[in-house]
């Protein structure tokens, strides 16, 4: 492993850990299944969800064949990402790619395990007596979000160097 591509590499390896670790903890040890959903604070409670889907279970309905088309496009794009990892000249990008990365393999982890994603955390708050809730979701969606944010502050705020193709 060439000292470039370690911050993405340990990034990518400690997501996928403790994604996984917290899923089969919740699973598993906790039992979030026969818990139900459990408030943690006001605004916060481990819930159970299984996304069939992708993002914001979207596609959820294409049954076998639909989870063995997502799976491919997601190797496709784990691909691609490491390919772009391996050319960056950014510390920042190679770090970003590496969350990115993780949290793609720790929800594909999902799909092959479990044939759906496991989601479990969900904000919420109550305004006006009106209750909104954000989407539920995991560790690997939360690395995803932080890598694209990553590229972009690389993107635009970055060195200007590291940039360059």
């Amino acid at each position: 492993m060439t000292s470039r591509l370690r911050p993405g590499i340990i990034a990518a390896l400690a997501v996928i850990a403790l994604d996984q670790a917290s899923k089969l903890w919740l699973l598993r040890v906790f039992d979030i299944v026969r818990h139900g959903a459990v408030k943690v604070t006001p605004f916060f409670d481990l819930v159970l969800a299984w996304n069939t889907g992708i993002s914001y279970g979207w596609f959820q309905d294409e049954g076998a064949a639909g989870q063995l088309i997502l799976l491919a496009v997601k190797v496709v794009a784990v691909i691609v990402l490491a390919i772009w990892m391996a050319r960056s000249q950014s510390r920042l990008a190679t770090f970003a790619l590496g969350l990115i990365i993780g949290g793609a393999i720790g929800n594909g982890i999902d799909r092959l395990a479990y044939g759906a994603v496991v989601d479990f955390a969900l904000f919420h708050v109550e305004i006006g007596g009106k209750p909104f809730n954000w989407y539920v979701f995991n560790l690997a969606d939360v690395a995803i979000v932080a890598g694209v944010a990553g590229l972009l502050y690389d993107s635009f705020l970055g060195v200007p160097a590291a940039k360059a193709p």
